[in-house]
Protein backbone atom coordinates (compact mmCIF):
# COMPACT_ATOMS: atom_id res chain seq x y z
CA UNK A 1 0.00 0.00 0.00
CA UNK A 2 2.14 3.15 -1.32
CA UNK A 3 1.52 6.49 1.15
CA UNK A 4 -1.03 9.15 -1.07
CA UNK A 5 -0.42 12.53 -1.90
CA UNK A 6 -3.00 13.80 0.41
CA UNK A 7 -1.71 12.33 3.38
CA UNK A 8 1.84 13.70 2.89
CA UNK A 9 0.53 16.93 1.86
CA UNK A 10 -1.87 16.90 5.11
CA UNK A 11 1.57 16.09 7.31
CA UNK A 12 3.07 18.78 5.50
CA UNK A 13 0.80 20.89 6.67
CA UNK A 14 0.26 20.08 9.79
CA UNK A 15 3.69 20.69 10.47
CA UNK A 16 3.26 24.23 8.70
CA UNK A 17 0.08 24.97 10.50
CA UNK A 18 1.14 23.61 13.66
CA UNK A 19 4.36 25.67 13.41
CA UNK A 20 2.74 28.19 15.64
CA UNK A 21 3.37 25.57 18.66
CA UNK A 22 6.98 25.41 17.33
CA UNK A 23 7.83 28.71 17.91
CA UNK A 24 7.07 28.72 21.77
CA UNK A 25 9.95 25.95 22.03
CA UNK A 26 12.60 25.69 18.97
CA UNK A 27 11.84 29.28 18.57
CA UNK A 28 13.83 30.27 21.60
CA UNK A 29 16.59 27.82 20.74
CA UNK A 30 16.96 28.66 16.67
CA UNK A 31 17.17 33.05 17.97
CA UNK A 32 20.07 31.43 20.69
CA UNK A 33 21.51 29.76 17.78
CA UNK A 34 21.96 33.05 15.11
CA UNK A 35 21.96 35.56 17.27
CA UNK A 36 25.72 34.96 18.14
CA UNK A 37 27.11 33.61 14.77
CA UNK A 38 28.04 35.59 11.81
CA UNK A 39 25.90 36.78 9.24
CA UNK A 40 27.50 34.24 6.51
CA UNK A 41 27.45 30.77 8.68
CA UNK A 42 23.69 31.88 10.34
CA UNK A 43 21.75 29.94 7.03
CA UNK A 44 24.55 27.18 7.10
CA UNK A 45 24.11 26.33 10.87
CA UNK A 46 20.54 27.22 10.88
CA UNK A 47 19.60 24.31 8.03
CA UNK A 48 22.18 21.87 9.78
CA UNK A 49 20.07 21.70 12.77
CA UNK A 50 17.27 21.56 10.98
CA UNK A 51 18.52 18.84 9.09
CA UNK A 52 19.68 16.70 12.00
CA UNK A 53 16.03 17.84 13.95
CA UNK A 54 14.15 16.04 10.61
CA UNK A 55 16.77 13.54 10.62
CA UNK A 56 15.19 12.73 14.52
CA UNK A 57 11.28 12.51 13.28
CA UNK A 58 11.87 11.02 10.76
CA UNK A 59 13.40 7.93 12.63
CA UNK A 60 11.07 8.10 15.19
CA UNK A 61 8.14 8.06 12.39
CA UNK A 62 9.80 4.98 10.94
CA UNK A 63 9.80 3.14 14.97
CA UNK A 64 6.19 4.29 15.38
CA UNK A 65 5.46 3.31 12.05
CA UNK A 66 7.25 -0.17 12.77
CA UNK A 67 4.85 -0.64 15.79
CA UNK A 68 1.57 0.16 14.33
CA UNK A 69 2.37 -2.54 11.73
CA UNK A 70 3.31 -5.15 14.79
CA UNK A 71 -0.62 -3.40 16.30
CA UNK A 72 -2.15 -4.21 12.89
CA UNK A 73 -1.17 -7.85 13.12
CA UNK A 74 -3.58 -7.80 15.97
CA UNK A 75 -6.59 -7.23 14.14
CA UNK A 76 -9.24 -4.56 12.23
CA UNK A 77 -10.10 -3.68 15.68
CA UNK A 78 -6.66 -2.73 16.91
CA UNK A 79 -5.96 -0.68 13.65
CA UNK A 80 -8.89 1.23 14.00
CA UNK A 81 -8.56 1.32 17.69
CA UNK A 82 -4.98 3.27 16.64
CA UNK A 83 -6.87 5.13 13.85
CA UNK A 84 -9.23 6.47 16.63
CA UNK A 85 -6.15 7.82 18.98
CA UNK A 86 -4.52 9.19 15.95
CA UNK A 87 -8.13 11.28 14.74
CA UNK A 88 -8.04 12.49 18.63
CA UNK A 89 -5.15 13.59 19.04
CA UNK A 90 -5.32 15.70 16.02
CA UNK A 91 -8.36 17.05 16.71
CA UNK A 92 -7.11 17.99 20.26
CA UNK A 93 -4.01 19.36 18.76
CA UNK A 94 -6.38 21.61 17.08
CA UNK A 95 -8.02 22.86 19.79
CA UNK A 96 -4.57 23.48 21.66
CA UNK A 97 -3.20 25.72 18.41
CA UNK A 98 -6.41 27.66 18.36
CA UNK A 99 -5.91 28.35 22.12
CA UNK A 100 -9.62 26.74 22.91
CA UNK A 101 -8.21 24.01 25.07
CA UNK A 102 -4.58 22.74 26.31
CA UNK A 103 -5.69 19.10 26.69
CA UNK A 104 -2.34 18.54 25.25
CA UNK A 105 0.01 19.96 27.95
CA UNK A 106 -0.10 16.53 29.97
CA UNK A 107 1.12 14.72 26.40
CA UNK A 108 3.91 17.03 26.77
CA UNK A 109 4.53 16.56 30.58
CA UNK A 110 4.85 12.91 29.86
CA UNK A 111 7.44 13.40 27.60
CA UNK A 112 9.43 16.12 30.03
CA UNK A 113 10.65 12.56 31.42
CA UNK A 114 12.34 11.47 28.52
CA UNK A 115 14.03 15.01 27.55
CA UNK A 116 15.64 14.91 31.16
CA UNK A 117 18.25 12.04 30.12
CA UNK A 118 18.28 13.79 26.76
CA UNK A 119 18.77 17.72 27.66
CA UNK A 120 22.18 17.27 29.23
CA UNK A 121 23.70 15.65 26.46
CA UNK A 122 23.24 19.01 24.13
CA UNK A 123 25.58 20.74 26.64
CA UNK A 124 28.67 19.74 23.98
CA UNK A 125 26.92 21.62 21.20
CA UNK A 126 25.73 24.56 22.50
CA UNK A 127 26.48 27.33 21.19
CA UNK A 128 26.46 25.77 17.91
CA UNK A 129 28.69 27.42 16.10
CA UNK A 130 29.52 24.81 13.35
CA UNK A 131 27.46 22.81 11.18
CA UNK A 132 28.27 19.69 12.99
CA UNK A 133 27.55 21.00 16.24
CA UNK A 134 24.06 22.76 14.88
CA UNK A 135 23.55 19.36 12.90
CA UNK A 136 24.32 16.89 16.34
CA UNK A 137 22.04 19.36 18.59
CA UNK A 138 19.47 19.40 15.93
CA UNK A 139 19.23 15.56 16.30
CA UNK A 140 18.69 15.75 19.98
CA UNK A 141 16.57 18.53 19.76
CA UNK A 142 14.23 16.54 17.97
CA UNK A 143 12.98 14.47 20.60
CA UNK A 144 12.14 17.93 22.44
CA UNK A 145 8.71 16.72 24.40
CA UNK A 146 5.84 18.34 22.03
CA UNK A 147 2.23 17.09 21.98
CA UNK A 148 2.08 18.65 18.13
CA UNK A 149 5.28 15.75 17.23
CA UNK A 150 3.40 13.26 19.56
CA UNK A 151 0.03 13.48 17.51
CA UNK A 152 1.97 13.61 14.61
CA UNK A 153 3.53 10.35 15.52
CA UNK A 154 0.15 9.11 16.58
CA UNK A 155 -0.63 9.72 12.87
CA UNK A 156 2.55 7.63 11.36
CA UNK A 157 2.00 4.70 13.55
CA UNK A 158 -2.17 4.34 12.21
CA UNK A 159 -0.04 4.23 8.59
CA UNK A 160 0.81 0.67 9.93
CA UNK A 161 4.10 0.86 7.97
CA UNK A 162 7.56 1.87 8.39
CA UNK A 163 8.25 3.53 5.40
CA UNK A 164 5.06 5.30 5.40
CA UNK A 165 5.72 6.47 8.85
CA UNK A 166 9.16 7.62 8.06
CA UNK A 167 7.86 9.79 4.86
CA UNK A 168 4.66 11.48 7.00
CA UNK A 169 7.32 12.45 9.81
CA UNK A 170 9.78 13.92 7.24
CA UNK A 171 6.67 15.89 5.27
CA UNK A 172 5.66 16.85 9.13
CA UNK A 173 8.99 17.94 10.01
CA UNK A 174 9.00 19.84 6.22
CA UNK A 175 6.04 21.75 7.21
CA UNK A 176 7.80 23.15 10.71
CA UNK A 177 10.79 24.23 8.50
CA UNK A 178 9.30 27.91 7.37
CA UNK A 179 8.37 28.81 10.38
CA UNK A 180 11.38 27.64 12.55
CA UNK A 181 13.95 29.10 9.91
CA UNK A 182 12.29 32.20 9.62
CA UNK A 183 12.19 32.63 13.34
CA UNK A 184 16.19 32.43 12.96
CA UNK A 185 15.69 35.73 10.58
CA UNK A 186 12.73 38.07 11.09
CA UNK A 187 11.27 36.38 14.34
CA UNK A 188 9.18 39.39 14.84
CA UNK A 189 6.78 39.82 12.18
CA UNK A 190 6.52 36.06 11.26
CA UNK A 191 5.34 35.94 14.96
CA UNK A 192 2.66 38.25 14.74
CA UNK A 193 1.08 36.96 11.85
CA UNK A 194 1.24 33.35 13.52
CA UNK A 195 0.14 34.27 17.08
CA UNK A 196 -2.78 36.34 15.21
CA UNK A 197 -5.88 34.13 16.34
CA UNK A 198 -7.56 34.62 12.32
CA UNK A 199 -4.34 32.51 11.30
CA UNK A 200 -4.59 30.18 14.32
CA UNK A 201 -8.33 29.27 14.20
CA UNK A 202 -7.95 28.74 10.62
CA UNK A 203 -4.89 26.43 11.12
CA UNK A 204 -6.96 24.73 14.07
CA UNK A 205 -10.37 23.95 11.62
CA UNK A 206 -7.95 22.41 8.74
CA UNK A 207 -6.30 20.38 11.39
CA UNK A 208 -9.65 19.26 13.12
CA UNK A 209 -10.13 18.03 9.14
CA UNK A 210 -7.24 15.97 9.49
CA UNK A 211 -8.54 13.98 12.89
CA UNK A 212 -12.17 13.21 11.26
CA UNK A 213 -10.40 12.22 8.10
CA UNK A 214 -8.18 9.77 10.23
CA UNK A 215 -10.94 8.92 12.63
CA UNK A 216 -12.33 5.14 10.86
CA UNK A 217 -16.28 5.04 10.06
CA UNK A 218 -18.55 5.43 7.57
CA UNK A 219 -17.64 8.55 6.46
CA UNK A 220 -14.01 6.70 5.29
CA UNK A 221 -15.61 5.29 1.98
CA UNK A 222 -16.68 8.67 0.90
CA UNK A 223 -13.79 10.57 1.50
CA UNK A 224 -11.49 7.64 0.21
CA UNK A 225 -12.77 5.57 -2.33
CA UNK A 226 -9.39 5.19 -3.91
CA UNK A 227 -8.24 2.79 -0.85
CA UNK A 228 -11.74 0.98 -1.68
CA UNK A 229 -10.31 0.36 -5.02
CA UNK A 230 -6.77 -0.37 -4.34
CA UNK A 231 -7.87 -3.31 -1.66
CA UNK A 232 -9.19 -5.19 -4.40
CA UNK A 233 -6.17 -4.83 -6.84
CA UNK A 234 -3.90 -6.51 -4.45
Amino acid sequence: MSIELTQLTSAFLLGLLGGAHCLGMCGGIMAAISLHLPEQKKLPVLLSYNTGRITSYTLAGMLVGSLGWSIQQLGPTANQGLRWIAGILLILMACYIANWWKALTWIEKAGQHLWRHIQPLTKPFLPASTVKQGFCLGILWGWLPCGLIYSALTWSAASGNTLNGGLLMLGFGLGTLPTVLATGFFADVLKQFIAHHLTRTIAAIIMIGFGLWTIPGPHQTLLMPSHESHAHHH
